[in-house]
């Protein structure tokens, strides 16, 4: 038999664990402060783009196991599990800002029945079900840390396919009765104490950037020693201390996880007196590679971007979802313009041109639009998409033909036959 759960805050995080919570089987109340939002969710319409959830979000719809409501205080009335899914964007010293998060269990708190769990389930710095006891003010709610390892465009098949489920509590009964939402997932179960938990979430991520950032930097060196980076990760990915995850370059990392997290890190040693050097050179290195795939695409130009058009092709921060916080795409296009150079973009997940985070950066719903005139197309984002379009269309609307591929995506050896000058990531 289900549970009754609430969920406040129905952004990413929230409206996935919600739908996936709902099709395992519990009674799902999902939270917002939007009525618009509220209102079209409930009429199983999905703001976001991640595979799976919408179909997720209107079976539990249509089933009754899943509702949406406007207000945190009135979903919480018969919950037995609340989950706190809301923002915790990055201050100006880098530290996680957790008022939404403080807000949420003031909010909630009058309301809550007896013996009820509240779940941090957004990223938190460590400490922080102290934080959400001190806002709840209730000795008889027990506040449990349940970090999520939801990848973006497969965060449905991460939450009922996990690698883990990790589950930190001082109370050993109310972790238990947490344990008992994810009965049926094949993963294992760690119970740990909270400031174990979130610091999981937090080293898992900064260990992920790190790998990303480390074959950045040595792709950097295969094409100052002549080698090929593809070989040299396939040939470190057999030794099984390694393998192949992540080990792949690109553009630098982005997205909502990755940028704030590790800043979160570093400012999280600080303030416990140590100086997290390595994971500093990590962020630097990340910020290097937008610079470095900008170098890439002027020298293609011919040394100068000033009055050039460069298209993008990709602007979200990865295939298969709609997100462009912090995008190394629109990070590479800051740089570029200030160059000098006209910025034409298109992302097959048709972003508004009218979003602000794309200022600067001329959006048409067409590649072969973006590729008009353009002296250098970059490709930033994965998308399968761009394999199988018509590069001999692509070459004929190109001011000259050259491409900088930031994903090593395409088929160079194609693309040279057709005439194009192509330069990659780490490839000699």
């Amino acid at each position: 038999m289900g549970s009754n759960v609430a969920i406040i805050g129905t952004g990413y995080v929230g409206l996935t664990t919600g739908a996936c919570l709902a099709h395992l089987g519990h009674t799902v109340v999902c939270a917002d402060v939007v009525p618009e939002k509220v209102a079209a969710l409930n009429a199983g319409e999905v703001p976001i783009l991640e595979a799976g959830l919408d179909e997720l979000v209107r079976e539990g719809v249509k089933s009754g196991q899943l509702s949406f409501v406007l207000g945190a205080e009135n979903a919480v009335a018969d919950a037995e599990f609340v989950y706190l899914c809301v923002p915790t964007p990055q201050g100006g010293d880098g530290a996680a800002d957790l008022s939404y998060i403080e807000q949420a269990a003031h909010q909630i708190s009058a309301h809550l029945q007896p013996e009820a769990v509240v779940i941090n389930k957004s990223t938190v710095p460590v400490g922080s079900t102290r934080v959400v006891e001190r806002a709840l003010g209730r000795s008889d709610i027990a506040v449990v840390s349940n970090p999520e390892f939801l990848r973006e465009g497969s965060a449905v098949h991460d939450f009922l396919n996990p690698d883990r489920v990790v589950i930190g509590a001082d109370d050993q009964a109310a972790a238990i009765r947490v344990a008992g939402l994810y009965l049926g997932l094949a993963a294992p179960l760690q119970v740990t104490d909270p400031a174990s938990a979130e610091t999981i979430k937090y080293a898992s991520n900064a260990f992920l950037a790190t790998k990303i950032s480390f074959v950045n930097a040595i792709a950097a060196v295969c094409e100052a020693v002549g080698a090929d980076v593809n070989d040299v990760v396939l040939g470190m990915g057999y030794d099984k201390r390694i393998g192949n995850a992540f080990l792949r370059p690109g553009p630098g990392w982005g997205g909502s996880c990755f940028p704030k997290d590790s800043h979160a890190l570093v400012k999280i040693a600080e303030d416990a007196g140590y100086d997290f050097g390595l994971l500093r050179g990590v962020i630097d290195v990340n910020r290097e590679q937008f610079e470095r795939v900008a170098d890439k695409i002027e020298k293609m130009a011919g040394g100068s971007l000033e009055g050039r058009t460069v298209a993008l092709w990709g602007l979200t921060f990865k295939a298969r979802t709609d997100d462009l916080r912090d995008s190394p795409s629109i990070e590479i296009a800051g740089v570029l313009k200030s160059r000098g150079a006209r910025v034409v973009g298109f992302d097959p997940s048709s972003p508004s041109a009218h979003d602000s985070r794309l200022a600067g950066i001329e959006v048409v719903d067409d590649p072969y639009a973006a590729a008009t005139g353009a002296a250098v197309l970059a490709v930033l984002t994965e998308w399968d998409e761009f394999k199988w379009l018509d590069f001999d269309k692509v070459a004929e609307v190109m001011d000259a033909p050259r491409v900088v591929d930031a994903r090593n995506l395409l088929d160079r050896s194609a693309l040279v036959r057709r005439g194009f000058a192509y330069d990659g990531i780490g490839r000699h």
